[in-house]
């Protein structure tokens, strides 16, 4: 078992050996950790637009634990919360396997919107024709999974963050039906005009994804709390809301 923890820049890391660091983008970056993603079979180089997948997909190509698990610098998979202590810790090899004696999968606990399905909200937050794009993907290459992609867009939740764990086959298989979608659509669209943000599409998109194939996959999952070690600053989270609400009206009249 090992988690790899995703990293863009130098960051303090668990010394629990279970998790072990990984340089994410390390094709265009200054080396700071002994594992990169940009060794083997490696997409690193597509790091500022797949972000995090970049090292999902070298986990699937270049490891071979049973069990492999993706986490980011500053996000991690919670344990139980520890004899007096006032929140819980990271997550310990004993704590996932025993997690696994019953699923192939443990995913972050989903995000829940009040307002918002996951299409409105990506359309609010992103450029919404590139999810009718991945859509239209999703129909040609594999139209079985049309009505849960339909199903997933119209919900008000779902799992975030490109956080897993899973056992190789399952590991596998979510990798080999993923990354083919992602790759046609980044031939479907240019984002050469799009800010550093929304450059980040094929790692938004592939959050989405993620619950489409879950409904079909046949693995049983867990669902865990996300432990964050930087706490967001909510004022500033629910300004870039508002303002996005109020592009995105704006941009629609404009039409």
């Amino acid at each position: 078992m090992k988690i790899y923890v995703a990293m863009h820049k130098p960051y303090s890391a668990p010394e629990d050996p279970l998790y072990v660091p990984i340089q994410a983008g390390a094709a265009n970056r200054a080396a700071f950790c002994d594992v990169r993603d940009d060794t083997g079979r490696n997409i690193s180089g597509r790091n500022a637009s797949f972000c995090e997948l970049t090292v999902l997909y070298w986990l699937r190509h270049n490891t071979c634990e049973d069990v492999a698990g993706l986490v980011h610098y500053r996000r991690y998979f919670a344990g139980k919360q520890r004899t007096g202590s006032v929140r819980r810790s990271l997550l310990t090899e004993a704590e996932l396997q025993a997690l696994m004696q019953d699923v192939q999968i443990v995913l972050p606990r989903k995000r829940h919107y009040v307002i918002e399905t996951t299409l409105s909200q990506y359309a609010h937050a992103h450029h919404e024709k590139d999810l009718h794009l991945m859509r239209g993907i999703v129909e040609k290459n594999c139209p079985q999974e049309l009505p849960a992609f339909d199903r997933v867009m119209k919900s008000r939740s779902g799992h975030r963050f490109n956080m897993l764990i899973m056992k190789r086959e399952a590991l596998e298989a979510y990798c080999d039906w993923l990354f083919p979608l992602l790759f046609e659509l980044e031939k479907q669209i240019d984002i050469s005009s799009y800010d550093a943000y929304n450059r980040r599409v094929f790692g938004f998109i592939g959050e989405r994804l993620l619950d489409v194939w879950l409904q079909n996959c046949g693995y049983a999952f867990a669902e865990l709390p996300v432990l964050e070690l930087e706490r967001p600053n909510w004022f500033i989270k629910g300004g870039r809301f508002l303002w996005r609400k109020i592009t995105h009206t704006l941009r629609t009249k404009s039409d």
